[in-house]
């Protein structure tokens, strides 16, 4: 989940998403070029269940989704 789309917060969107009770334990990582004291534990209030920072390592984003795949 972009934390910074056009139109909707990730954060928003997330909350939404996660309302829905098929959705409650869908995993949702969250991309954002927020970095600032703070914005971690915000992003994971709304739900989502990882934090990555831009630029992504690409490596590091497999593997996070790999953990979730495989619960």
């Amino acid at each position: 989940m972009d934390i910074q789309l056009p139109g909707m917060d990730g954060l928003s969107a997330t909350k939404i998403i996660k309302e829905e009770s098929i959705n409650k334990d869908t995993p949702i990582v969250a991309l954002t070029a927020y970095a600032m004291a703070g914005d971690k534990e915000k992003i994971e209030a709304a739900g989502c269940n990882e934090y990555l920072t831009k630029p992504i390592n690409t490596k590091e984003f497999a593997l996070s989704v790999a953990r979730f795949l495989r619960t």
